[in-house]
């Protein structure tokens, strides 16, 4: 049996039958190109981010012999040829490094479904066969970050609409969405990819994997705040009889860090709100140097969060803002961290709203419903060859299958332009190279555009056309507000 070394070996970070696809091209193919789009799917956009973090990961070492040696032993154990001439040839011909360019939209960069996203080509006719080879890594490297950045992108403009609906401060846009998908999400690298994802659209997180992500791949400079958070363990360690006590311990323990998240369901939720926060611990809340919230952990997500928002307000007061809408005190706000998807915020805000509450009462945290309720089919990925240079004359390819037309690709070498504000694919050789929105990002093992987070945040907040994200907050737009101000 061979020594496995990890999972950093670039000829093994594939699907084994690419090994036996380097023979299928046709006599006298040079180059080979292919591009990644999302095919449409559950949003009519898309947020891109991700890819800069792949390259930086995987693409920037070179393979070395002792690759090549495990990735034979492994390949061939399983029944499938290797070539070792053609890893042999990148070893010696390119140092290692896989010899294609890469060429993407830059990232944070919102666009509606089926335009390119992506697009990669052989940089040497002798290795054609490579473009394909990695695509694997490649499309799951861009399917998955894009996707819970489009989610979290999405989450963003229902928040915007209900604050636009209901509050004069949108200027706490970025700060009402935490990221709890950490615990919930399949492995440490799901949650560094989905985690940075989420941070372009929002200041948020407990994910320290997406914030190391951030800070490694793209510069970032402090990218998520969070603040002194409470378990059940530490709760009901002192005992129901003591519950007052276990929260009373926690507020005076980080009185100075300026706020603190309590939380009320260890045992009768309602009891906590009304009972001990709105009575026994209602002067030391009053007089809390920050901001105490309320966070159930359990329960309907949307009756629990309207509910407790409004026991807070009968016992501690609200303000009427300028919309007709009741708004917490400064020092108190609830945190609905549990059962959060795309779905039921919308519907938490459309019951605040009907309850006449401004939408800044309650803060949401989102764990499975940001990171992992999701995977390639949410927004149809798809890699497809688009043309290939055979004996120095370019074919167009393209599939098109008859049992699935969302499956049938764009062939030609591909661009991206923008005309009349409206993003376009279009073939590469009918625009100017000005004109072409795709850029380098990568060519022969060297990075040749990085990104800083702060791009990709100011580029994610640029206007779009609301008919990118009308389907997520069209059930808000039918609500019937008339009678809804106090």
């Amino acid at each position: 049996m061979p020594t496995i070394s990890g999972f950093d070996n670039l000829i093994l970070n594939t699907d084994t039958y690419k090994h036996c696809h380097h023979t299928l091209y046709p006599q006298g193919t040079e180059y080979v190109s292919s591009y990644v789009e999302s095919r449409g799917g559950i949003f009519p956009a898309t947020m891109f981010v991700g890819l800069q973090a792949y390259i930086q990961e995987r693409l920037l070492r070179p393979i070395t012999l002792a690759d090549i040696d495990e990735a034979e032993a492994v390949t061939r154990a399983q029944g499938m040829p290797f070539c070792r001439e053609n890893w042999m040839g990148i070893l010696n011909d390119h140092g290692g490094f896989l010899p294609v360019e890469i060429e993407a939209v830059p990232e944070g960069t919102v666009l509606p479904t089926r335009n390119v996203l992506v697009q990669v080509i052989n940089t040497d006719p002798k290795y054609h066969w490579v473009t394909s080879f990695f695509e694997t890594a490649l499309l799951r490297a861009v399917w998955y970050p894009t996707t819970i950045g489009t989610v979290s992108w999405m989450c963003k403009q229902i928040i915007k609409e209900a604050f636009a609906r209901t509050s004069d401060n949108p200027d706490l846009l970025r700060f009402q969405l935490h990221d709890y998908g950490a615990r919930g999400v399949s492995s440490q690298e799901s949650a560094a990819l989905g985690g940075l994802a989420h941070l372009v659209n929002f200041n948020q997180s407990d994910t320290v994997p997406g914030i190391l992500a951030a800070m490694k791949y793209y510069n970032a400079v402090c990218p998520a705040n969070s603040g002194p958070n409470s378990e059940h363990a530490g709760f009901t360690a002192w005992g129901r009889d003591q519950e007052v006590d276990a929260l009373r311990n926690m507020m005076n323990t980080y009185r100075d860090a300026g706020v603190v998240l309590l939380l009320t369901d260890s045992y009768d939720h309602e009891n906590a709100v009304k009972n001990i926060l709105g009575k026994e611990l209602k002067a030391e809340i009053e007089n809390f140097p920050g901001v105490v919230c309320a966070r159930p952990d359990s329960g309907d997500p949307v009756q629990v969060t309207a509910d407790t928002a409004e026991w807070l307000m009968d016992a501690f007061g609200y303000e009427v803002n300028s919309k007709g809408f009741k708004v917490l005190p400064r020092y108190l706000r609830v945190v609905q961290g549990d059962g959060i998807t795309l779905d039921t915020l919308s519907e938490i805000y459309m019951e605040l709203e009907r309850r006449g509450m401004a939408a800044e009462n309650a803060i949401f945290g989102m764990g499975g419903g940001l990171l992992q309720h999701f995977n390639r089919d949410t927004l149809n990925f798809g890699q497809k060859c688009n043309a290939v240079r055979v004996n120095g004359e370019w074919r167009d390819v393209a599939k098109q299958p008859t049992g699935a037309s969302f499956k049938v690709s764009k062939a030609g070498r591909l661009a991206l332009v923008k005309r009349d504000g409206e993003y376009r694919t279009v073939r590469r050789d009918s625009v100017s190279p000005e004109e072409n929105l795709l850029q380098p990002v990568y060519r022969n093992g060297k990075l040749l555009k990085k990104w800083d987070f702060s791009e990709l945040i100011e580029r994610s907040e640029a206007e779009v056309p609301e008919e990118y994200y009308y389907p997520v907050i069209e059930q808000m737009r039918a609500q019937d507000s008339a009678a809804v101000p106090a």
